[in-house]
């Protein structure tokens, strides 16, 4: 109960210092999976079309994903210098393998009835990309997404140590501490509160993108339509 009531002391007493280091937090991880999906979403499509292309990839989308994120950080860190650049192009390495591999997956996966379908009625390759296979696809890449979301929002939090802020100063600080459990939770929390949130987030738009669920709303659009007899 003490420790609770200290976290609660030391969310009145810094309430904006921990929404600043939340938003920041959020926003390098955000940014870290948007880049990552420019790059990584076209990738697997394109492997998806060069099969020969897919091990290579995937071999060294596997290669960074094992790289420990203090070693990382540290190479980068020669490379960019310290703070936010480091540390968002870090988050974007470790999205790219999620994004591949379920961009890669759900291509794959596609129907080929659908893609003949498609052919026969005289669409391009791209057209059949944009109005097949990507819709179809769009909820396996979507949880692609929500994995690398979540990943990066927890390796974010050693971003402090190289001044890049993020919810990963208040753990920080708590160590440093005498007596620092409280403060470590209050910089803990947020950053579970975060990841779950955006889970779930991302979790219902998956859903909602799935192509069973466009099916079962087309269907009952269809039937309540259907005038009464």
């Amino acid at each position: 109960m003490e420790t609770i009531n200290e976290i609660w002391y030391y969310y009145t007493q810094n309430g904006a210092y921990v929404w600043e280091q939340f938003f920041r937090h959020f926003l390098m991880s955000a940014y870290g999976v948007l880049f990552a999906a420019i790059v990584a979403i076209p990738l697997g499509i394109l492997i998806a079309r060069y099969h020969r292309l897919s091990p290579w990839v995937m071999s060294l989308a596997n290669i960074i994903q094992t790289i420990p994120a203090l070693a990382m950080l540290a190479v980068l860190m020669l490379v960019m210098g310290l703070g936010t650049n480091t540390v968002v192009f870090a988050l974007f390495l470790y999205s790219l393998l999620p994004i591949i591999k379920n961009t890669y997956a759900g291509i794959r996966n596609v129907d080929q009835a659908l893609l003949e379908s498609g052919k026969a009625m005289g669409m391009t390759k791209f057209q059949v990309l944009r109005m097949v296979e990507l819709p179809l696809a769009m909820s396996v890449i979507m949880a692609g997404l929500r994995t690398a979301l979540v990943i990066t929002i927890g390796i974010a939090t050693i971003g402090t140590f190289i001044g890049a802020g993020g919810l990963g100063d208040i753990i920080l600080r708590g160590t440093n501490a005498t007596d620092g459990t409280a403060i470590i939770l209050a910089g803990a929390i947020p950053t579970a509160f975060m990841a779950v949130i955006a889970d779930v987030g991302m979790g219902w738009i998956e859903h909602k993108l799935s192509p069973t669920k466009k099916r079962k709303n087309v269907l009952q659009n269809k039937v309540e339509e259907k005038p009464a007899l």
